[in-house]
């Protein structure tokens, strides 16, 4: 029986004898030519060639049960079910004589838009459809634009004069530090792993980490 080793050594099939392989579901045959001109249809036994068969003789002799004579019944209309309304239908006399309200007339008037063109000419005003009414004074009060506080100067021009002692003035060196742009180094640029700090030299580890340093007592073995 050959190992596995053997097995993985052995060189993989040639694929390739049948170049003009135009399927996948054949490896080591060409496919059969078709030899006839077109496709012949042949109907299957389960479908009828007639919409008419026969009825066997257990159907005609069998007698439905009360639950299928139930389902056969047509089924009831709902309480309250009224049949659909004519589109058609005549007007009341009442409301054949009704007179339109001034308030249905307004409600009736389309609403007026104001159209503006391309033009730099300023649209005219539209006259307002609703009537007019008295605003109540809580509104007239709200309409009256604020008045600016007596001690507002206005705006501040762009342009002011510097001062003297602005112009005059001389930075020292740590205003020139912070202003200078801040350096950017590359990762690890001039940095040396191999030097140690002046306070890791002087350091003395303290009772807690000369504790952790200790193995433990369990892999001790002693002699």
């Amino acid at each position: 029986m050959a190992t596995r080793m053997q097995q993985l050594a052995q060189p993989k099939p040639n694929r390739l004898r049948y170049p003009d392989r135009r399927s996948v579901y054949w490896l080591d045959e060409l496919p059969p030519k078709k030899t006839g001109a077109t496709t012949k249809i042949v109907s299957s036994p389960s479908s009828r060639l007639s919409p008419e068969w026969d009825v066997s003789e257990w159907a005609l002799r069998a007698v439905p049960s009360e639950r299928l004579c139930s389902l056969a019944k047509q089924r009831q209309t709902a309480v309250g079910w009224q049949p659909d309304r004519s589109l058609l239908f005549p007007l009341s006399r009442a409301t054949q004589t009704a007179v339109a309200t001034s308030r249905i007339c307004q409600l009736a008037q389309p609403k007026r838009k104001q159209v503006t063109g391309g033009t730099g000419h300023k649209p005219k005003p539209v006259p307002m459809t609703h009537m007019p009414c008295r605003a109540s004074a809580h509104i007239e009060l709200l309409a009256t634009p604020k008045h600016e506080h007596p001690k507002f100067e206005g705006e501040r021009s762009v342009c002011w004069p510097i001062s003297r002692a602005s112009r005059n003035f001389i930075a020292s060196q740590r205003l020139l530090e912070l202003s200078s742009p801040k350096e950017r180094k590359a990762l690890f640029e001039g940095y040396d792993p191999y030097i140690v700090s002046r306070a890791a030299r002087s350091a003395s580890p303290s009772p807690r980490i000369q504790q952790l340093c200790l193995p433990l007592p369990r892999k001790c073995c002693l002699k």
